[in-house]
C-alpha cells in the first residue's frame, strides 16, 4: 500500500500513499475539546512529523460531522477526548467509526480520568487511554505503533509497489532502522576499513557484506566468503594461506589459498566468533602484515584484501571470557554495522513477503493466492526468531498448502501457529502482573506506572488473564 518511510521506529517521512493510492501526509485527526490539551497534543505530534488536524476547526461539533470529516480527510488515527461535547457520547462516536472500519486506530485522552471510563473504552475497542497529564513520549510510541499496525493491515500484497533494491542481490527494507543501516553502508562502502557486522541468525549478514563489496572500489575484484564454523581447525591454515607442492601428504600441486585468491578484493569471514584462538592469531597477523605464508613456502606473499567479518555472538562478552582476542576485535571493529532483527522492523514484513512471493510465483505453476486476514495478522505479530531466513522458509512452505482459497492460519507452519516459548512467556507475564498488583494493593494506576504500561494495556492484560479484582 505504502512506500512511506518511517520515523521513531515507525515514520521517517511526512508523505505516504493512502488506501486509494493518493499521496498525502500522515494525518492525525484530533477531536479534543479542551483547548489547552488540544494544543499540547497538536504541537507535540507536529514536532514528531505528523500532520494533526483540529476537529474543532474542521467540524460543527456533531457526531455526524466528525464521521464525515474522517471520511474526507482519511486520517490514519483519531485521538478523541472524553467528554467530547455536552450532548455527544464519546464512545458512541468510536463505535460508529468501528462499524465502518473495525481496524481504524482510536486513542482516548481525558482531563478527567477514571477507572470506569478506562473500562468503557476497553469494551468499546479503543486502542489506548491516557489521562492528563499526558505522558507524551508514551503517547508518541502508541501513535506510531497504531499507525504502523494499521498500515500493515491495510496492505494489499498484490498491489504493493516493487520493494527498494540495489544491483545484484535485493536489499529490502523501508523502515527507519533499515534506512539508517543503508545510509551507514553507503558511507562504509567508500572507505577501505575493516568491517564488523553483528546481528542474529537469519538477518542477512552475508548480503550486507556483498553490498559493501559491490559498492566499494574493490567491486571488480573477487569476493570470497569463508564460514569460520565450517572449516576444521586442521585444514584452516592450508585452506586460507595455501601451500606449496609437497608441503604435506596429498599436496600434489601449488595452491594459493582463499586469501590470496581474493587479492585486491574482499574476504568475508562469517561467524568469526566461532574461530579458534589459534586461528584468530593467524588472521590478526595477516591484517597487521598484509602478507601470507603458504605452507611449505620459503617466502611470504604480499596481500591486499579488505576483511569484512560477521558474527551473531556477543564478542565483547567473549573477550571478557578470554574466548576472543581483544586485539583482533579492535582490528575488525573499525566500521560497525548492526543488523536489527525482524521483530524490531515489522514494517518491512509486507515488502519482504511481496518480494519472496513474487520470486516464488515466477517458478511456480500456480500463483500464490495470498493470506487470509487472520493468517496475515499472525505473520505480522510473530516475533520471527529466525528472522528473514525463517520468514522466507515459511512462505516457501505455504506453497505446499496452496488451494483455491487464501492461505489460512491452519496452513501455516506449526512453529508460527504455536510460537516457541510462548506459553512460558505468557506465564511469566501473568505472574508479573499479579505480583505487581499485589505489591501496590491493587491500585491500578500505580500498577500501570510500575509496569510502564498505559492504563488501557493494564486493563487488557487483566481481561486477558481473567484476573479478578481482590479489592
Amino acid at each position: 500500500m505504502s512506500n512511506s518511510r518511517y520515523k521513531n521506529a515507525a515514520i521517517d517521512s511526512n508523505l505516504s500513499v493512502d488506501r486509494f493510492g493518493v499521496t498525502n501526509s500522515l494525518k492525525i485527526f484530533l477531536a479534543i475539546q479542551d483547548n489547552k490539551l488540544c494544543q499540547q497534543v497538536k504541537l507535540f505530534l507536529t514536532s514528531q512529523g505528523f500532520d494533526a488536524f483540529d476537529a474543532l476547526k474542521a467540524t460543527t461539533n456533531s457526531n455526524t460531522s466528525i464521521l464525515e470529516c474522517i471520511r474526507k480527510i482519511r486520517p490514519y488515527i483519531l485521538i478523541l477526548e472524553s467528554p467530547w461535547c455536552n450532548n455527544i457520547d464519546t464512545l458512541e462516536i468510536a463505535l460508529k467509526i468501528r462499524e465502518e472500519d473495525k481496524n481504524f486506530p482510536i486513542i482516548l485522552v481525558t482531563t478527567r480520568g477514571s477507572e470506569a471510563l478506562a473500562i468503557s473504552a476497553l469494551r468499546a475497542g479503543l486502542n489506548d487511554y491516557f489521562a492528563s497529564p499526558l505522558p507524551l513520549q508514551l503517547l508518541n510510541e502508541r501513535v506510531n505503533q497504531c499507525i504502523t499496525n494499521y498500515r500493515l493491515q491495510l496492505t494489499n500484497i498484490k498491489n504493493q509497489p516493487p520493494p527498494t533494491h540495489y544491483e545484484g542481490d535485493h536489499f529490502i527494507g523501508e523502515s527507519a532502522l533499515m534506512h539508517k543501516v543503508k545510509s551507514n553502508l553507503q558511507k562504509i562502502a567508500f572507505v577501505d576499513s575493516q568491517v564488523l557486522i553483528t546481528g542474529e541468525t537469519g538477518t542477512g549478514k552475508e548480503l550486507i557484506a556483498k553490498y559493501i563489496h559491490q559498492h566499494s572500489t574493490r567491486k571488480n575484484k573477487p569476493f570470497i566468503a569463508i564460514n569460520c564454523a565450517a572449516i576444521p581447525e586442521g585444514l584452516l591454515e592450508s585452506e586460507l594461506f595455501g601451500y606449496e607442492k609437497g608441503a604435506f601428504t596429498g599436496a600434489h600441486s601449488n595452491y594459493l589459498g582463499k586469501l590470496k585468491l581474493a587479492d585486491g578484493g574482499s574476504v568475508f569471514f562469517d561467524e568469526i566468533g566461532d574461530m579458534s584462538s589459534c586461528s584468530q592469531a593467524k588472521i590478526l597477523r595477516v591484517i597487521e602484515n598484509q602478507e601470507v605464508y603458504p605452507l611449505g613456502g620459503k617466502r611470504s606473499l604480499p596481500l591486499d584484501i579488505r576483511i569484512i567479518a560477521a558474527t551473531n555472538c556477543d564478542l565483547e562478552n567473549k573477550i571478557l571470557k578470554k574466548e576472543f582476542r581483544e586485539d583482533l576485535y579492535f582490528r575488525l571493529n573499525v566500521a560497525r554495522v548492526r543488523l536489527p532483527p525482524l521483530r524490531e522492523r515489522k514494517e518491512d514484513i509486507p515488502c519482504l513477503v511481496e518480494y519472496f512471493l513474487r520470486k516464488y510465483n515466477e517458478h511456480s505453476v500456480t500463483e500464490h493466492p495470498g493470506f487470509s486476514d487472520k493468517a496475515w495478522e499472525l505473520l505480522v505479530n510473530y516475533d520471527w526468531p529466525g528472522n528473514i531466513r525463517e520468514l522466507k522458509n515459511v512462505l516457501e512452505a505455504s506453497y505446499i498448502n496452496l488451494d483455491s482459497g487464501r492461505i489460512d492460519i491452519e496452513s501455516l507452519s506449526d512453529l508460527i501457529r504455536v510460537p516457541r516459548k510462548q506459553e512460558k512467556l505468557l506465564c511469566a507475564e501473568h505472574e508479573l502482573l499479579l505480583s505487581t498488583l499485589n505489591s501496590v494493593h491493587w491500585n491500578k494506576s500505580k500498577a500501570a506506572e510500575k509496569l510502564q504500561w498505559s492504563r488501557m494495556k493494564l486493563y487488557r492484560k487483566i481481561a486477558k488473564y481473567h484476573i479478578l479484582d481482590e479489592a
